[in-house]
Order: structure tokens, then sequence, then C-alpha cells
């Protein structure tokens, strides 16, 4: 057997074991002991989400990349800030509920402000209507976080000013969501994108893109092949919407 199916099958194995954990304490201390060697597993599956997530949000985000200031929710070690940096961005606030994959992101130089937060557990700790861009990549999906925590994305994220909004390329805050398309997560992606129309409906915000990817990331389940899909949403808070959060 080949160094790289070798290599594979211990990614699938590390995988599938996170999948096994059954409370916030088991999952917590999974991803402490995984943030070593996490950047070099998710290579393995050639996981796409940071890198399709950072492209969406910057063919939208024309101008003023420099000065946004971006939250980026289950932050890991910074993969999803380290595609932004490429595109112009250059100030991030992280959170994760992982103490160790907060010291890895630490270690990268990007963030100018880290917090710890067990998403779904815990509030974000962070000011409503501050952020220009709010992203989460990969937190999303069954076991993880629950559906309700987009309501906290949306109320995190600027609302604008319809001043400003006379101007070119001035807006509100974007909030950027990925999600596994894969069997095993159809029923949470299916009450993720219920929630964000329910939200749309409500007025907090605009859909702007939704993106279907069929090759995401490498699958690890017995049941599957190949690549899995996945999803990338983009919404557009509205004016002056979080009382309404």
């Amino acid at each position: 057997m080949s160094d790289a199916m070798n290599t594979f099958d211990h990614v699938k194995a590390v995988i599938l074991s996170a999948h096994s954990s059954s409370n916030t304490s088991e999952k917590v201390n999974f991803y402490n002991s995984w943030a070593g060697n996490y950047d070099q597993d998710v290579a393995v599956l050639e996981y796409r989400a940071p890198t399709l997530a950072a492209n969406c949000i910057a063919s939208h985000f024309i101008s003023g990349r420099d000065k946004a200031v971006v939250l980026d929710v289950a932050c890991g070690t910074g993969l999803v800030a380290k595609q932004l940096k490429t595109h112009g961005f250059g100030h991030f606030v992280g959170i994760d509920g992982s103490e160790t994959m907060l010291e890895k992101a630490n270690g990268s130089g990007l963030y100018q402000d880290l917090k710890l937060c067990l998403l779904g557990d815990d509030p974000l700790p962070v000011q409503t209507d501050m952020f220009d861009v709010v992203v989460i990549v990969g937190a999303l999906s069954v076991g993880q976080v629950p559906v309700g925590v987009v309501r906290e994305l949306c109320k995190s994220a600027k609302p604008g000013n319809t001043h400003f909004l006379y101007h070119l390329n001035s807006h509100c805050g974007y909030v950027c969501m990925t999600t596994r398309g894969n069997a095993d997560n159809v029923k949470y992606k299916v009450s993720l994108e219920c929630e964000l129309e329910r939200m749309e409906q409500e007025g907090l915000w605009t859909r702007v893109e939704v993106t279907e990817v069929e090759e995401w990331e490498l699958a690890v389940s017995e049941e599957e092949h190949g690549y899995i899909p996945g999803a990338v949403y983009l919404y557009e808070k509205q004016l002056h919407s979080t009382t309404q959060v």
C-alpha cells in the first residue's frame, strides 16, 4: 500500500473518531489533540472550504479590504484568515472552542484578537453591529454547531448606514457560511437553509450568493467514495436589523 494511502487512512481514522465524540467535553478534547496535525490532515483531504469561502467573500467585497474587520468564527488554526490575507484583508478577530487551536492561530500572526467560546453553549463574546465580514467555515454541520448560531453571526455583522450606502462600494456587513452536502449532513443542511431563508423573510439579511460545490473534500465514510459536496452561503445584513435578531 502506498504512503499516500497510508496517510489518507490515518486521517480518515482521525476524522471518524471525531464523529464518535458524544458530548462537548469530548469534542473539545478531540480538537485540542488534533490541533498540531490539523493543517496537514485537512490538506490530505483536499479540503477546499477555506479557499472557496475566501474567494466568495473577495468577489463581492471589492474595496476597503485593508481596513475591514473580519470575525472568524470557529477559526481553528487560521486557515480562513490565511486565505483572506491573500485577498488583502488584514484585521482578524478569531473565536474557537479549543484552546490549543487558538494557540496555533495565535502563532500564525494573523489575528489582532482571539477569544475562547463554545458555540451553541456560550454567546459570541463580541459586540453587535461591529464586523464588516463574519465567516464560519467547517463548523456548521451535524454534531458540531447548532443551526441557531447563524442568528448570532448576523447580529455581530455591521447593519450599515443609509447615508454611506449612497456611496460606491459601501455595504452592510457580509456573513459567509459553509456546510457539507454529504449523506450524513443532509438533514442538517436542509435545516440550515430553512433558517437562512426564514431570516431573510424576517428582513435580517439578503442572500448575495449560494454556491453548491461537488468536490468539497475527500469522503471518509465507508458508504461514500471520491469527493463529497458542500456549499458556500453569502448574505448581506440589512439596515437596522439588530433589534429583530
